[in-house]
């Protein structure tokens, strides 16, 4: 994290809360070594694959399980993510995205493993991954699909999570928001790339981020639009824009009616 500020990046935000998220992963890693998560993974059923779903003609959704959020603070009391994970399956998600995260998002990873069991579509472990034991810990707890985001991975490391995550059966979501970090997220050979509107350094958030990196995107590769999605229009706008899948978080979560507004933001976004 030093690294970037003396390259003269602005990453306070980002700095503040992979801070928090390593001190948490240091807990944890104290609490189950490695070798004991690798072990419990021989145990877990295989994952599944959401590509061949994604690419299927229409516009995908990634329903997410998230309480709050660093730029709007609280968003829902979520008592139950098991339940709302399934009214949005039930709605028409192809998968759900689950925030572990705790100090920023409320989020956990007994979130992830409540929502694993109880839907049968593809599940994403959503957190700040700078490490191969958070990617085990996600097969551990249910992930079928793991967020690995550029501008948290310097040097070689995005290209050896990616390794890791395909290795271990785990699809990864490979982030970006500007043409550098696309670039990288091709080069290492993303085959999911998420197109993130906010600027994680700053929290800004410009949608036209996604219609401007497309283009850039190679043919075959699954694209993915997240963050600025306030209601249908949005979704049906970046699904025009070139979106195979739209990630809604906090749309869904004060809709007060995710079923419903999962099926809705589908139909508008393929009617238009």
């Amino acid at each position: 994290m030093n690294m970037r500020h003396e390259e003269g990046i602005d990453v306070s935000v980002l700095d503040g809360i992979l801070d928090g998220v390593l001190e948490d992963l240091a807990q944890r890693q104290s609490e189950v070594p490695l070798r004991e998560l690798q072990a419990r993974a021989a145990d877990i059923p295989p994952t599944m694959d959401p590509l061949p779903k994604f690419r299927e003609p229409g516009v995908s959704i990634i329903a997410e399980v998230k309480r709050k959020s660093p730029s709007k603070g609280a968003l829902a009391d979520i008592t139950d993510p098991a339940g709302l994970a399934s009214e949005y399956a039930l709605g028409g998600a192809s998968a759900i995205s689950v925030l572990t995260e705790q100090r920023r998002f409320g989020g956990s990873l007994a979130d992830l493993a409540a929502v694993r069991k109880a839907v049968d579509i593809p599940v994403l472990r959503k957190d700040f991954i700078v490490t191969p034991y958070q990617l085990w810990e996600a097969r551990v707890w249910g992930a079928d699909l793991a967020l690995l985001m550029v501008v948290s991975l310097p040097g070689g490391q995005l290209r050896d999570l990616l390794g890791l995550a395909t290795e271990i059966g785990l699809t990864a979501l490979v982030e970006a928001h500007t043409e550098d970090e696309l670039s990288r997220a091709v080069d290492a050979g993303a085959e999911l790339i998420g197109v993130n509107a906010r600027d994680l350094t700053t929290l800004n958030v410009d949608r036209t981020v996604l219609k401007r990196l497309v283009p850039q995107i190679p043919e075959g590769r699954v694209r993915v639009a997240e963050s600025g999605v306030s209601g249908p229009a949005d979704v049906a706008d970046y699904h025009q824009w070139g979106a195979d899948v739209v990630l809604v978080g906090e749309a869904l979560v004060r809709s007060g009616d995710p079923r419903s507004s999962v099926g809705e933001f589908i139909r508008q976004a393929t009617t238009r």
